[in-house]
């Protein structure tokens, strides 16, 4: 075996002399080569609709949508982020034009254009579409106020397009998954990812305002359910910015399974920089810095949820 000695014989100097720029298209490239060599998770055999939302801000519901998606499509799922927020922090993150003027969500909520007509690939990600929001959508829901049946717009979108169905309605190219990226509301736009969804997915922050808001929240979507849809169910809960070093992020994350067992995934999603240094890019934490414990803890709740989907025990 060669020691240190013997390499520093060999070979005058370790110097990297590569520019910053091609260690960045390196990781690059080592990054899409190694979610190829992921093994892939089971298919569901419809699209699954999910409805990600919590109306506190701040507790990574948008880092949670794009990273969870982007880990999916890692994992050969095929995906498709709509983005319901003005501020179109998901789209930033996938990489998607999201300026005033292009084609998104508003289209399809306000003037009925198709969702496959305003989708675009994301630009880091196999596998991986967006539906844009621009800050148009912000004037949405008073632009809606006279519309008739207005809480069922992005329902009806969902439901022409023609890659979100089952296996022997869409076929092989099918959407696996749909995530709604709610605002930070309970207000029309998120009523009409409520109504179009089948599941909801609830980010919490593993602190104790967090928990506060939850209440009126799953009073919104049991009225919702009551009235507008009763297919829908909160599937998951997932706990972010969880620190293994504080008493009270574990005593948030022990109520917050005591009171929702199952629908809680066994994996917390730590506070990370590299998460947060990522949409800075252009990028989900997946491909900024794949081998960050971030990213990998997205990954594994992704895989997650995706066993869940076929009834397989994670």
């Amino acid at each position: 075996m060669l020691t240190a000695g013997d390499l520093s014989d060999l070979t005058p100097s370790f110097d990297d002399e590569t520019t910053p720029l091609a260690r960045a298209a390196e990781h690059s490239v080592l990054a899409r080569m190694g979610a190829r060599q992921r093994v892939a998770a089971p298919r569901p055999g419809a699209t699954r609709v999910v409805v990600v939302a919590n109306q506190k801000g701040g507790v990574g519901k948008t880092t949670s949508t794009v990273n969870i998606a982007a880990a999916l499509a890692q994992l050969g799922q095929r995906v498709l982020v709509v983005d319901l927020d003005p501020q179109g922090n998901a789209s930033t993150a996938l990489g998607a034009d999201h300026r005033r003027g292009v084609a998104s969500t508003y289209d399809a909520l306000v003037d009925g254009t198709s969702l496959d007509k305003v989708a675009s690939p994301a630009t880091e990600v196999e596998n991986l579409w967006v539906v844009p929001a621009t800050i148009d959508l912000a004037g949405a829901e008073i632009e809606l106020v006279s519309v008739v049946a207005r809480e069922s717009r992005l329902s009806k979108a969902l439901a022409t397009h023609p890659l979100i169905g089952t296996a022997e309605q869409a076929g092989e190219d099918r959407f696996d998954y749909v995530f709604i990226d709610c605002p930070p509301s309970l207000g029309l736009l998120t009523l009409n990812a409520l109504v179009a969804g089948a599941e909801v997915m609830i980010p919490i922050q593993a602190e104790y305002y967090a928990l506060e808001g939850l209440g009126q929240l799953l009073e919104t979507i049991d009225m919702v359910k009551a009235h507008l849809n009763p297919r829908l169910e909160v599937s998951t809960i997932l706990i972010t910015m969880y620190d293994a070093r504080t008493r009270l992020a574990a005593g948030v994350a022990e109520e917050v399974r005591e009171h929702f067992a199952d629908q809680v995934l066994n994996t917390t999603i730590p506070r990370s920089v590299r998460v947060s240094e990522a949409p800075s890019y252009g990028q989900t934490v997946m491909t900024y810095d794949p081998a960050s414990p971030g990213a990998l803890s997205y990954l594994e709740a992704a895989r997650e949820v995706a066993l869940r989907a076929v009834g397989v025990a994670s």
